[in-house]
């Protein structure tokens, strides 16, 4: 589904609860409920209209129901939605910058060590599965825990499936083939493997005078957008601009 079809189908109301589901959904890897919402976010009406307008955007394929739970999972064309159109990536302060600088300041002058710190480091900040992939045929990751720390991981097959994918170099690279912007995001079933299908990957390219590649992050499809963009634009920047040095 097209974001700018979904945009023109949607009420404002229904766009402000659908972005405060999946806003909770990141946060707590669990089906909202219309209490939960009535409870946490200020919508300005009453929990039997919210329960309306969840059936409503679960017709319009945008929230899936668990069989389980009387709540709501946003669904993929929901999802893109959200990073393409109501995301507000944070801003990394000042300081956060300097902190993640100085893990690769002293190795700054040789390529190999600053793409494994590098990639440590977005690791370390994001608390997700940190990947970096050059031209030249380089892999490096890092994070393997914090993927086993999420609730999605639990399930045996789909972390089979992502670390089975890990040293997959072709894969990756393949991934970033046709996509021209520096900032890139998949969600699903982009990731063109269906393995990985319930998973989100951010990566930023980089170039340098000899070296290209990308640096990035890979998760639940519920991964930290607004927290994780930053870090990993800031990143796969900071790369470019050590590698003029190169």
């Amino acid at each position: 589904m097209d974001t700018t079809e979904i945009a023109k189908d949607l009420t404002p109301r229904q766009v402000e609860i659908l972005k405060a589901i999946i806003e909770e959904y990141i946060a707590t890897a669990e089906a909202v409920g219309s209490e939960t919402l009535d409870k946490k976010f200020n919508l300005g009406v009453s929990p039997a209209t919210i329960r309306n307008e969840m059936v409503r955007l679960t017709q319009m394929k945008l929230l899936n129901q668990p069989h389980t739970s009387s709540g709501r999972t946003p669904t993929p064309d929901a999802l893109r939605f959200y990073v393409d159109v109501l995301m507000k990536p944070k801003h990394m302060s000042v300081t956060e910058e300097m902190s993640v600088k100085e893990k690769i300041w002293d190795v700054r002058q040789e390529v190999d060590k600053v793409l494994r710190e590098a990639t440590k480091a977005v690791a370390g900040k994001t608390k997700a599965l940190a990947l970096t992939t050059t031209d030249d045929g380089d892999l490096y990751y890092a994070g393997v825990g914090n993927i086993l720390d999420m609730p999605e991981f639990y399930d045996y097959e789909l972390t089979h499936s992502l670390f089975d994918m890990i040293e997959e170099f072709d894969y990756w690279l393949k991934l970033h083939e046709g996509h021209t912007e520096p900032l890139v995001i998949l969600l699903g079933n982009e990731l063109g493997s269906k393995g990985l299908s319930q998973c989100g990957y951010v990566y930023q390219t980089f170039e340098t005078p000899h070296v290209k590649g990308a640096i990035g992050v890979v998760g639940p499809f519920r991964l930290d957008y607004p927290a994780i963009v930053p870090v990993v634009r800031y990143m796969g920047n900071l790369i470019s601009e050590l590698g003029s040095n190169w």
